[in-house]
């Protein structure tokens, strides 16, 4: 049985169904939402999922958004009277899953709070009131009771899960119904009706896309955390926390899973991407730095300050290749302090360093904390980046291309032996494919929140003809990918044989991060609805995103081409002649 409040301001809406025997969810619906986290682009929404399992006793997991305030606490109030909920169980303390926890706690001072450890510590921060609590660890369990109608008992037994992706998530499996409840592990940001996964390849682009932004850069963490999945009982569906509950196609996602992580775990070296959680915009921009890391193929790895103890920390700093730290607050607390000097204590003469600014409020300053990284002669992995102002979207997608260029670093060793591993004569064949010469731009949001970006492409093809369609390859480095996701718009700029060397020469150069690509260059702006049309091109086709294919260095994007137009019917199209096949 559905039951759903009206729809508020913003199309926010409700939706609560059960999920198992005595167990329901609430669905807080946020249709339009379009940013999220590190600023990734939504193109459907998302949902913030929590749940109330009735047994002898009454647990609800996690609460909501607290744009939701005026509508999920009556709603919850429609299931249950708030104090007859005897546990809150908090997955982890990020602000979209706890928003209501102190409305709760107001409307119910005598709950108990369950969490893991490093979530006490942040919640005592974020209600500013005591309460009950109790913190866990794997192999903990809370026993609920049988429930005397379903006569189904519900023992729930916790999962450490750090860095999942937050330092302190934990998952919580349900015996009586095996449901495991992971909130944002295995989720992904899509808004339906559909309460399960019943649509895969509906949800597929945008499940591969959360996990190579929020997930990915954590794939050790994602490994050990399916390690532990492993040693439970038949788990029939995993309740996340934003989108569709995977019951339906679960061991599809699980697989998935797996493999990705397995992939981004080969070999041994590793950017360690240092963040303080709960500190300004920390977490936010080292996943930013850590998406553009993981682009380039290389390893990375989330390391929490605050939430790490001395002897992990120790270890993931001094065994890493690659080390990226936030400015620290002015006046460290005694913990934190001891981290600092533990990470500083671990650093090695042969690594490569690199520092961002948190945007705290009281950071040191940022010269000052790269000064004491290059204390031991370190190689400076990028410019300082300074944030001075509230991070925007061309903040991330600046720290994004600076994580790019520091994954190059790190792989440039396998890059060039995959490019001599080729046979001679079959490297030559290979070579002798021929295409075209494009530059395709891609814009999103407006003023300080745009993101724009550009490349050269040869590799493009036609590829349907009802509806017009066509593809490009895209390497998965380039910062143009993060803006041609599924539903995204670019412009495919044609250029024209007897013109094309200026532009060309200047579109391949190596920009800076977060650099102008189109400083300079004659360019129209609103013609297309994708990004940027080139004054100086032979043609421009406007096209949609349509389905993306992974090879292994290249994305193949299938678009849907909507406009276009021709400057000149008389000219020619530019034509890219290779005579190896090892690179452009």
């Amino acid at each position: 049985m559905v039951a759903a409040a009206p729809a508020v301001t913003g199309r926010l809406s409700l939706q609560c169904e059960a999920i198992a025997s005595d167990s329901s969810t609430i669905r807080s619906l946020d249709w339009e939402r379009s940013r999220f986290d590190i600023e990734f682009g939504l193109r459907n929404g998302t949902t913030y999922n929590s749940f109330l399992v009735r047994g002898e006793r009454t647990a609800l997991i996690d609460t909501s958004h607290a744009k939701f305030r005026d509508t999920w606490i009556p709603m919850l109030q429609e299931q249950i009277d708030p104090k007859a909920i005897d546990v809150l169980i908090v997955s982890h303390t990020e602000p979209d899953h706890s928003g209501l926890i102190g409305d709760l706690l107001d409307l119910n001072p005598e709950i108990e709070i369950v969490g893991s450890k490093v979530a006490i510590q942040f919640l005592e921060n974020q209600v500013h009131r005591p309460f009950k609590s109790r913190a866990v660890k794997s192999g903990d369990e809370l026993d609920l009771g049988t429930n005397s109608d379903s006569g189904v008992s519900h023992r729930f037994e916790f999962l450490s899960a750090p860095n999942l992706h937050w330092p302190d998530t934990i998952f919580s499996f349900d015996h009586g119904t095996g449901v495991l409840y992971t909130c944002d592990a295995f989720g992904l940001h899509y808004c339906s009706d559909d309460v399960f996964d019943c649509d895969p390849g509906a949800i597929a682009p945008d499940f591969r896309f959360y996990y190579d932004c929020l997930m990915g850069p954590n794939a050790r963490s994602v490994l050990q955390a399916l390690k532990r999945m492993d040693g439970l009982p038949e788990i029939n569906t995993i309740a996340v926390g934003h989108g569709p509950l995977l019951r339906e196609h679960l061991q599809h996602w699980l697989d998935d899973y797996r493999t990705w992580s397995g992939q981004r775990s080969k070999g041994e070296s590793y950017a360690a991407v240092c963040y303080l959680s709960q500190y300004g915009f920390s977490d936010r921009i080292s996943q930013a730095i850590a998406h553009g890391i993981g682009k380039a193929e290389a390893q990375v790895q989330l390391v929490d300050l605050r939430a790490t103890d001395p002897q992990e920390l120790t270890a993931l700093i001094g065994d890493a290749k690659a080390v990226v730290v936030p400015t620290w607050p002015a006046e460290p607390d005694s913990d934190l302090q001891a981290a600092i000097g533990t990470l500083l204590a671990a650093l090695g003469p042969k690594q490569t360093v690199g520092v961002y600014d948190a945007f705290g409020g009281n950071d040191a300053p940022i010269d000052a904390v790269a000064s004491q990284l290059r204390s031991q002669g370190q190689k400076e992995a990028f410019a300082p980046l300074r944030i001075r102002q509230l991070p925007s979207g061309a903040d991330y997608q600046r720290c994004e291309e600076a994580g790019t260029d520091l994954g190059q670093l790190l792989t440039r060793a396998k890059t060039i032996a995959a490019m001599k591993s080729l046979d001679g004569d079959l490297d030559k064949a290979l070579g002798r494919l021929s295409g075209g010469l494009y530059v395709v731009t891609a814009s999103q949001g407006e003023g300080e929140a745009q993101r724009r970006s550009a490349m050269v492409a040869s590799w493009v093809s036609q590829a349907s003809f009802a509806p017009p369609g066509l593809t490009v390859a895209v390497a998965k480095d380039r910062a143009i990918e993060t803006l041609m996701q599924v539903g995204d718009r670019f412009v495919l700029n044609v250029l024209r044989d007897d013109n094309h060397q200026e532009l060309m020469r200047h579109f391949l150069k190596r920009f800076l991060p977060g650099a102008d690509r189109f400083e300079g260059v004659n360019v129209l702006e609103g013609v297309a609805d994708g990004g940027p049309v080139l004054g100086d091109a032979l043609a421009y086709l406007g096209c949609r995103v349509e389905q993306r294919m992974e090879g292994p260095d290249h994305w193949i994007i299938y678009a849907v081409v909507e406009q276009g137009n021709v400057a000149d019917t008389e000219a020619i199209t530019a034509v890219h002649h290779r005579k190896v096949g090892n690179h452009y």
